[in-house]
């Protein structure tokens, strides 16, 4: 079937350039990877440095995804109510405030109260941005315009899984932590000179009670939502998996350097990268619905293979960090693919709400992911297969979702049309 050309990457409604547009949306995106993956080479010297058990040094992610969750489903309706700019200003600005705390803590319990205000701060930042993409992009252009932010987002992460081990290497942990102070003040200023309001017009009944419930409860029940959403969980927390073991299983059980570590995440992220240029290319030529059929496809090889190495491999001169990070990167192109799509096809059918669509969507994210960090920190007696077993589960649910729900409700097309009156008090 003969598709018609894609329409350039143009916002119906803006005065900021489009490609400014995409950079500030990479910065906030990328708020996220900066956040994680400088401070995770940098984890278990903190863990050791203040005399820190390896349950409490998983609390100092789950902290900050839990609190990154529920403090999205307070901005989203602020976002709508009084727009994007104000909110973007005072998160990203505490999101400095609360970095500079985590550089300055004395003990474990300080930087998990730090990590968690960080989290509540970082929420503005990454909800905001899924809005922005809704209140200037058509569903089908906005998954484009979401992949090339995404894309600057695996750049940022490409620097900062090396960055955070050679800084924690040369400098210690507190200098890396400090870095990423340093690049939320340079987004805070951007933002400040540059950002222009998104949000055509602000509902004044957004932070009504009554009228937020019913919006939350109408986004919840459609299926397009509830689709999307799904694999927008299940891709993340594949990632999250990773992200929250693979220090230990790299540098505690393997032995490798904060360095060499910091360049396995670069592989990662590079990856990644190609998945979301992919993401593009293959949106230009077919459906969304084929192309996230790719990206489960990529999910469900990552999720077998790594099992397959890791149990083939045990006691074997031949098994090594490779047999990990080329089944995860494989993961990362899949992972390229679908979580452009999920996030942009979640808030489509909102344009009026949507900023507590996208509040919504993050915060489901991210309660799944405390549930499964809490896990993984009573498992790590044996981290590599921890490590395995969660990734092969999210594998499995991802390729599931693609394959099968999303073939049947995700039309990312269809707006609801009862929201904007249901929720009216």
């Amino acid at each position: 079937m003969a598709h018609a050309p894609a329409q350039p990457l143009t916002p119906p409604r803006k005065t900021m350039h489009a490609q400014l547009i995409i950079l500030m949306l990479a910065l906030l995106l990328g708020m996220q990877a900066v956040t994680t993956d400088m401070y995770l080479p940098a984890l278990p010297a903190i863990t050791d440095d203040l005399g820190a058990g390896m349950s409490q040094a998983q609390l100092t992610l789950t902290a900050l995804l839990l609190a990154f969750g529920l403090s999205q489903l307070v901005w989203g309706p602020l976002s709508d109510r009084f727009g994007r700019r104000p909110i973007l200003l005072w998160g990203v600005g505490a999101y400095v405030a609360a970095s500079v705390i985590c550089v300055l803590a004395p003990s474990i319990s300080w930087l998990i109260v730090a990590r968690a205000i960080q989290g509540v701060a970082m929420g503005a930042g990454v909800m905001t941005a899924r809005a922005v993409v809704r209140d200037l992009f058509q569903p089908v252009q906005g998954a484009r315009a979401m992949s090339q932010a995404l894309t600057g987002l695996g750049i940022i992460a490409c620097t900062c899984g090396p960055a955070g081990g050679w800084l924690t290497d040369q400098l210690g942990w507190r200098l890396a932590l400090l870095s990423v102070a340093a690049f939320g003040l340079l987004t805070w200023v951007l933002l400040y000179r540059c950002f222009e309001e998104t949000l055509a017009q602000p509902d004044p009944h957004a932070l009504v009670l009554r009228s937020a419930w019913l919006a939350n409860a109408e986004i919840l029940r459609h299926p397009v939502f509830r689709t999307w959403c799904a694999l927008s969980v299940t891709t993340y927390l594949g990632l999250f998996t990773f992200l929250a073991s693979s220090s230990f299983v790299f540098i505690r059980a393997m032995g490798l350097s904060k360095t060499h570590y910091g360049f396995l995440m670069l592989m990662m992220s590079l990856s990644y990268i190609v998945g979301t240029v992919w993401c593009r290319w293959m949106l230009r030529r077919t459906s969304i619905h084929r192309t996230v059929a790719f990206g489960g496809l990529m999910s469900l090889l990552s999720g077998l293979s790594m099992t397959t190495l890791a149990y083939a491999g045990q006691g074997q001169s031949w098994y090594g960090p490779w047999a990990i990070i080329l089944p995860v990167c494989i993961y990362m192109l899949g992972h390229g693919v679908n979580m452009p799509c999920s996030q942009s096809g979640a808030v489509a059918p909102f344009p009026h709400r949507a900023g507590t669509a996208s509040a919504l969507n993050g915060f489901l994210m991210m309660l799944v992911a405390f549930g499964m960090g809490g896990w993984l920190g009573l498992h790590m007696d044996t981290p590599l297969f921890t490590l395995v077993h969660g990734m092969l589960g999210w594998s499995l649910a991802v390729t599931g979702i693609t394959w099968t729900l999303v073939q049947r409700h995700g039309r990312p097309t269809e707006v609801a049309p009862s929201l904007t009156t249901a929720a009216q008090p």
